[in-house]
């Protein structure tokens, strides 16, 4: 073998030595999230609310021993870290942290199971929108309007006042209004895809609107559906606290952090510890949802340089 083949072929063993594979849009966001210490933390604090909130009967009825409706009038307004109750008790007497965590399961539930149901509803109205356009595009984007032009906290307190305010009924009605914004995401996305070759290609090899739309489309706009679920959900924990907070909401003996919010100012005075500690979940649960969704944006920005 000649002096020049040698070289030629010790140069392609040394780019086969130092190839390395490119990465997918999943596994540089995921790189990107790794790095990002502040969303990594947020991750964290909201997962260990949503556990609290899952296993809150185990935590609070095996563990501490006290129960979120069992009354003591003789103990009512102790303060954080008295005997027996670990964060107080209400005017009641009623145990301040098993409340916190029923009313956890009501607050967090209720926002994820309508953020759920807006953003499939979203999905599908603003990808029919989108693909078909024309008179169907008009007639939703004309809907969206209208009921976008009416204030969304009269509208929610016109439906409360009506209807029973459960935690199913509050789930209906926000997934019922929620899914707007949604769906004028996807609606533009939608329109930005349907012409690539992909979809092209799909549409041209019999592939049915109904495929084009749901396996070529939709799982292309996923990472943009993770952001909005996660910036969805803070803005329901909001509007859920807000109704509670006014009295239109999940009415008592039932717990959620806004209606206990609105309860603890009126012994303001006597029991600060029944406003501060469900106003600082609320304010903690939305910092860590608004800055999780912050966080996904970044970590799904192709313009972004690793």
């Amino acid at each position: 073998m000649s002096a020049e083949n040698t070289k030629t072929v010790a140069n392609l063993d040394m780019q086969e030595e130092t190839f390395i594979p490119s990465l997918n849009m999943w596994q540089k966001a995921l790189q990107r999230l790794r790095r990002d210490r502040t969303t990594l933390t947020a991750m964290a604090v909201l997962l260990i609310f949503g556990l609290m909130a899952l296993f809150a009967p185990f935590i609070s009825e095996t563990i501490f021993g006290v129960d979120p409706i069992e009354q003591d009038l003789r103990n009512n307004y102790a303060p954080v870290f008295s005997e027996g109750h670990i964060l107080g008790t209400d005017e009641l007497g009623r145990d301040q942290l098993a409340r916190l965590l029923y009313g956890a399961q009501i607050s967090l539930g209720i926002a994820f199971a309508a953020a759920i149901l807006s953003l499939v509803i979203g999905i599908v109205v603003g990808v029919f929108a989108g693909y078909y356009g024309g008179i169907l595009d008009d007639i939703i984007i004309w809907f969206i309007t209208t009921l976008n032009s009416i204030p969304g906290l009269f509208l929610l307190i016109i439906i409360t006042a009506v209807l029973s305010p459960s935690p199913l009924t509050l789930v209906l009605i926000f997934g019922l209004l929620g899914w707007t914004g949604t769906t004028r995401l996807v609606r533009g996305e939608t329109y930005s895809i349907k012409e690539r070759e992909y979809a092209i290609a799909a549409r041209a090899s019999g592939a049915s609107d109904t495929r084009i739309m749901f396996v070529h489309i939709v799982p292309n706009i996923f990472s943009l559906l993770v952001i909005t679920l996660s910036q969805a959900m803070g803005g329901l924990i909001l509007a859920e606290s807000a109704l509670s907070f006014l009295g239109f909401g999940i009415k008592a003996p039932l717990p959620t952090w806004g209606n206990m919010l609105n309860n603890g100012l009126d012994y303001l005075r006597r029991g600060p510890h029944l406003v501060i500690l469900p106003g600082l979940l609320i304010t903690i649960t939305v910092l860590c949802l608004y800055i999780i969704g912050d966080g996904l944006r970044d970590a799904f920005d192709p313009k972004i340089a690793d």
